[in-house]
């Protein structure tokens, strides 16, 4: 996962101005704040929501709304164990214990290296194959605790 950029005012104006003129611009922008900076700024509000000409209530409102949409920076790489029905049924409350304890985090939270941020996610789509995780964006299926620590072992610093 590459590393994301400090935030800057000006390269904010460029990635509002790039998606500005969109149908509906205001995902795409705020997808690309994520991409970019890793996470979506307080400041980058009032910007976005003056080019959009849409109020700062509203571009929160999406921001804060939206899971992905983060309000701090998140790790380098971004574990989401999927915590719905399907998922708890299949044995992820144990996998989430797991976790927890393997990183030292609690979910919504970042290590203190800044290297991983676990989050909870309510469906990833795999119910047939739960339970499941997406380890920096690639999904992963059928886990136990074995097969996950596989799938972080490329993560660095976390030992499997």
């Amino acid at each position: 996962m590459p590393a994301h950029e400090d935030w800057n005012t000006t390269r904010a104006a460029e990635l509002i101005a790039a998606s500005q003129t969109l149908e509906g611009p205001l995902l795409p922008i705020l997808h690309s704040f994520v991409e970019t900076f890793g996470y979506v700024p307080e400041p980058a509000e009032p910007m976005i929501a003056e080019a959009l000409n849409l109020s700062r209530a509203e571009v929160h409102g999406v921001v804060t709304f939206y899971h992905d949409f983060r309000r701090e920076p998140g790790g380098d790489h971004v574990v989401k164990l999927c915590r719905a029905e399907s998922c708890q049924a299949a044995g992820c409350d144990a996998l989430a214990d797991h976790l927890t304890e393997k990183l030292g985090i609690a979910f919504g939270e970042t290590t203190k290296d800044g290297r991983v941020t676990l989050e909870p996610i309510y469906c990833l789509g795999l119910c047939s194959v739960s339970p499941a995780a997406m380890i920096d964006g690639r999904l992963v299926a059928r886990l136990d605790a074995k097969k996950l620590d596989k799938a972080l072992g490329h993560l660095d610093g976390v030992s499997q």
